[in-house]
């Protein structure tokens, strides 16, 4: 596969939607996550990241400006043990609490499907991480209408075992801008990951369009001892 320089990809497209990143350091002592949101609406931009105590949330920047919260405010991040959940939506929830049920990932998945903002259908891609006892493996999922069909839900897993060095994948929800925007298609991209989370996060928000561009999280974590290091980037601050 075509391996992709992750800060071109994200310049060359105005918007992207959410996307999530997952991979592993050139160094391999990292598992490494990204996820970042955008917006074009008002209340898709009146939003920023907020760390909790495994993961983040999303918060409006200014409440009385909340037009709809219930596909924008979630909890994008959750750890469960020694499982890191990302998603793009509450499926975050679902996939927290069926597989703290022993479900597993792709079963959890099954009870969603893609988001009910017609026209857009907006797919809802999820990541999932298990690191520990020094080892590291993941997986990827979207869920998406069959192209633009709401009738039909098109469900889509990829995990990757022992990753490879240097390299990750890359998710999201739109292959570009548009009425209505189209949903990503095929597997996840291959990209370079570096080793060092201060310039990985800078350069991914530098590349993200300046005026879509809305919150970052990265997070680094010990594939050997488990301690994890994120950073936030906000483009609007809360009131």
């Amino acid at each position: 596969m075509q391996v992709l320089d992750i800060y071109e990809e994200l310049k060359q497209n105005s918007y992207p939607g959410r996307g999530i990143i997952i991979g592993k350091s050139a160094d391999s002592k990292f598992a490494v996550t990204a996820y970042f949101i955008m917006g074009r609406s008002v209340n898709s931009r009146n939003r920023v990241f907020t760390a909790t105590e495994d993961g983040i949330k999303t918060e409006a920047v200014d409440p009385s400006k909340l037009s709809d919260p219930h596909l924008i405010i979630y909890s994008p991040v959750r750890v469960l043990g020694n499982k890191i959940i990302v998603t793009n939506g509450d499926q975050t929830d679902t996939i927290y609490e069926l597989m703290d049920k022993q479900q597993t990932f792709e079963q959890s998945l099954r009870t969603r499907e893609y988001e009910d903002d017609a026209p857009n259908y907006t797919p809802r891609i999820s990541g999932i991480m298990h690191v520990g006892d020094g080892k590291y493996n993941y997986a990827m999922s979207i869920l998406k209408s069959a192209d633009g069909n709401p009738d039909s839900v098109e469900r889509f897993t990829f995990s990757y075992s022992n990753p490879i060095a240097g390299y990750g994948h890359f998710i999201h929800t739109y292959m570009n801008d548009g009425n209505p925007l189209p949903s990503f298609e095929g597997e996840p991209k291959k990209i370079k990951i570096s080793d060092n989370l201060e310039d990985f996060a800078n350069n991914l928000w530098n590349a993200l369009n300046p005026d879509n561009k809305v919150s970052l999280f990265v997070r680094y974590i010990n594939i050997e001892t488990g301690e994890s290091n994120s950073k936030i980037i906000n483009k609007y601050t809360k009131v």
